[in-house]
């Protein structure tokens, strides 16, 4: 099942995605009286997949006011508010070895982003005045579906409610002044996600091709059987150090072609206008382009 966050109207709603339409939740509750979740989190909690497939099936045969055209709604992230975003860097060997930082690692190597660095499919991303060297990184990301402390490898992909696509965009100039990558990664809009949310049911993990494009031209091209730590190890790595909630999200990491990766007299990084779309098998292309920010007028 693919879910979406999406806003019409000035309102909020959660919907299913199918062969008509986007199915709104809300509309299909109201017409057939059943009670539906209206945010992903409680969708997230409640897990009733049988029962919004028996509401999308009545909805299918009936009313198709209930469906949306997905080419008029203003998309919101996959997750909205979520407690944590864990992020993973240096997780293929093909871009440890592109990015000349350090050593294949031995652990998961994590980082931390914020809610203000959430987007959403299709939303324009502002670029920073005080960074240049802006990058892409395609990230196949995992929402959490219940609270997971110290699982095992075996057990954590059932912790697992669904997967999104996700870029871990990147202020280079910014991410090495320092030991610590914070301030690089967690830009306002940095962290795109969806346009879905994939319901675990419906992937495997350890086996999605992964690509970038930037403007239409192929800049990564990989596949998620080549982590280092597949989502079961990272999953279980982070339960063992701290508790991971509902609606927690982890970007697992990106393959190789990021800017960062070039020669140095190759290096194009990212500009205003530029187009940058990640699609991840079976779960979704994300699309946003970026903007400089506009000059107040005097």
């Amino acid at each position: 099942m693919k879910l979406v966050n999406f806003k019409k109207d000035q309102q909020s709603f959660l919907g299913v995605k199918t062969d008509q339409g986007i199915l709104n939740l809300k509309k299909a509750g109201q017409t057939f009286q059943v009670e539906v979740p209206d945010r992903i989190i409680d969708f997230i909690k409640k897990k009733d997949l049988a029962g919004i497939k028996q509401l999308a099936e009545r909805a299918h045969h009936t009313e198709p006011s209930m469906f949306e055209n997905e080419d008029d709604l203003e998309f919101l992230p996959s997750v909205i508010n979520p407690e944590k975003i864990i992020c993973v860097g240096l997780n293929y060997v093909s871009h440890v070895e592109e990015a000349k930082i350090q050593d294949i690692p031995k652990t998961p190597i994590l980082f931390s982003k914020y809610g203000n660095a959430l987007a959403a499919h299709n939303e324009v991303i502002p670029l920073p005045k005080n960074a240049e060297k802006i990058d892409y990184e395609a990230e196949l990301v995992v929402v959490i579906g219940k609270e997971a402390k110290n699982v095992s490898e075996e057990e954590a992909l059932s912790y697992v409610f669904g997967y999104s696509t996700g870029n871990d965009l990147s202020a280079r100039d910014l991410q090495f002044t320092t030991s610590q990558w914070l301030l690089g990664k967690s830009l306002d809009g940095f962290a795109p996600v969806g346009p879905y949310l994939v319901t675990a049911d419906e992937v495997n993990p350890t086996h999605l091709h992964i690509e970038t494009k930037v403007n239409g031209e192929v800049r990564q091209s990989s596949n998620t059987q080549y982590m280092i730590f597949n989502c079961a190890a990272i999953i279980s790595y982070i339960s063992k150090h701290m508790t991971l909630k509902p609606g927690d999200l982890i970007f697992t990491g990106t393959p190789e072609g990021v800017i960062l990766g070039y020669p140095e007299e190759k290096q194009q990084w990212l500009k205003s206008g530029d187009v940058v779309e990640v699609t991840i098998e079976g779960i979704g292309k994300l699309r946003n382009v970026l903007e400089k920010e506009a000059v107040p007028k005097v």
